[in-house]
């Protein structure tokens, strides 16, 4: 009997085979570390699954290649008033079955957003109505002044209300409650690509959308995407041409790909900062030693914490220089960003100091849960920073696991202290301290505030920042806020990783800092 591991190679090896076999001219073989955990756009708020999903779904408001804002399924949009902005959708359009897009669809979507399962309610949260004024007109009313709106919906893509409806896939694949619908595996989009085949896990397959209303600059007919945990194999099937783009690559092997004679690294900085949270809302930990109480209660515990962590020394030794170590939740490129932030200093002696003058002297242990195939090297820096704990008397119980089971569990608030990437869609402070540092609701606010940090101040000023339009006073405010959640020490904020991708010199392709690979800008030579 063939053990997993032998199953899932053969699995891969037959993917890779076939996808040789077709690897003509206008097929393009992608392979990534991890898979899109669903074909469903509004279950999962994950770079990788919504970069895969957005070559076949489309929000309103799309991006340009500079990252600017775009028509999409929206030909224009204007504020009406301080409350309401109103769509001009675009004619003609129709979705991957030859269904008309129409208002309709638009009112059926966001609303979807806000159902349970959603990871897309950060987005909407603020919405009052969505109306329809005529088949291609909407307005979006939202319960305060919201001038970024156009930036917050590029994220934000349009289903097929009665597609949706036959397949009774009304509401959201909920992966925290490993609830599958028929969005999970098949897609009815009005993108440039249309999802031909689906093997969660294997492959899947994309093909040109020969009725696409715009503009597809590349000339791939086909992709083929292959997920490949594997580090080395990964990059080995880069290097003997089985595939043409791949990502990421590990830092190690950035010379190794630049030296070989058919392909090239193409690196840039990612907009993505990781950091680590802790559980602050409960009053006794799930995972830890200590009983009766939440030592991540007490901010000299999470400074504590902090303080602990070598940032230098995993930027030197985990991610061999490709790495910006960060202050902030959010880094260059951002809104709202402060280069003048700095870090609290390395100091394992203050941190042992801290946690004797928080009552636990002889340090404790806790559980620590992370992906190890999401992030750049993300199950090495985590093994990192269990290691720098150790030196004040923590005892880390490392839980490092595919995102596939990852996800889940934590966006379930099953954890106690976990790690966590976040590109902010908008380029804009206020996604981050919408999603990730306000106290959560039950309406999309704070979502991926997974350890329920909350200070109604920092609330407040997230308020008054999405209404605010003189850009002096906003980034004035976006300081305000991120001094009161550094004092908090709300997150331990680690780096900004950088993009490496491994592409065969064949291929023509466009890389954003969000980490996004639109195929419909990527193009192979015979």
């Amino acid at each position: 009997m063939k053990t997993t591991r032998q199953l899932v190679a053969t699995a891969l090896f037959t993917a890779l085979s076939a996808a040789a076999l077709v690897g003509q001219a206008q097929t393009i073989r992608i392979a990534n570390q991890g898979d899109a955990l669903s074909m469903d756009p509004h279950s999962l708020n994950e770079s990788l699954q919504l970069s895969t999903t957005s070559n076949v779904y489309e929000p309103l408001v799309g991006r340009n290649k500079d990252l600017s804002l775009a028509p999409a399924l929206a030909t224009a949009w204007k504020q009406t008033s301080p409350t309401v902005w109103r769509f001009e959708l675009r004619k003609g359009v129709q979705f991957h079955d030859g269904t008309p897009f129409t208002a309709d669809d638009v009112l059926f979507s966001f609303a979807r957003t806000q159902l349970d399962g959603s990871d897309m309610k950060s987005y909407t949260n603020d919405f009052k109505e969505v109306r329809k004024i005529d088949a291609h007109t909407v307005e979006i009313e939202t319960k305060t002044p919201f001038p970024i709106l156009p930036d917050v919906i590029s994220q934000v893509f349009i289903m097929s209300k009665k597609w949706a409806e036959d397949n009774k896939a009304n509401a959201p694949v909920d992966r925290r409650k490993g609830i599958e619908n028929a969005a999970s595996f098949r897609a009815n989009g009005t993108g440039p690509f249309r999802l031909r085949e689906r093997q969660p896990g294997v492959r899947t397959v994309f093909t040109r959308n020969g009725t696409y209303w715009g503009k597809i600059e590349g000339n791939a007919q086909e992709i083929i995407f292959t997920p490949i945990g594997n580090d080395s194999t990964r990059v080995a099937a880069l290097l003997s041409g089985e595939v043409d783009v791949m990502e990421p690559i590990p830092v190690q092997d950035i010379e190794r790909v630049n030296q070989n004679a058919g392909t090239r690294a193409i690196t840039g900085p990612e907009l993505r900062t990781i950091f680590l949270g802790m559980d602050q809302k409960r009053d006794e930990l799930q995972y830890s030693s200590v009983k009766g109480k939440n030592p991540f209660k007490d901010v000299r515990v999470r400074k504590a914490f902090y303080q602990a962590i070598d940032i230098d020394g995993i930027k030197k030794n985990v991610m061999r220089g490709a790495s910006n170590p960060s202050a902030l939740m959010v880094g260059p490129g951002i809104n709202g960003f402060d280069e003048s932030v700095k870090r609290l200093p390395y100091d394992p002696a203050a941190a042992k100091k801290l946690l004797a003058d928080a009552g636990y002297p002889d340090g404790f242990e806790v559980s620590m849960n992370c992906p190890n195939d999401r992030y750049v090297n993300d199950g090495r820096i985590c093994q990192a920073v269990a290691a720098n704990l150790a030196r004040i008397n923590v005892k880390i119980k490392l839980v490092a696991e595919t995102k596939g089971t990852y996800f889940p569990k934590v966006l379930r608030r099953d954890t106690s202290f976990y790690m966590l990437g976040w590109t902010p869609s908008t380029y804009d402070a206020h996604n981050a301290l919408n999603a990730l540092m306000v106290c959560p609701d039950d309406k999309g606010a704070g979502q991926f505030n997974l350890g329920a940090y909350c200070n109604p101040k920092v609330d407040e000023l997230t308020q008054k920042i999405q209404a605010e339009t003189d850009k002096t006073k906003r980034n004035a405010m976006i300081k305000e806020a991120f001094d009161l959640h550094s004092a908090d020490v709300g997150h331990l904020p680690l780096h900004q990783q950088a993009l490496a991708w491994g592409v065969s010199k064949k291929v023509k392709l466009v890389q954003l800092a969000d980490n996004y690979m639109p195929f419909k800008w990527m193009s192979i030579e015979k």
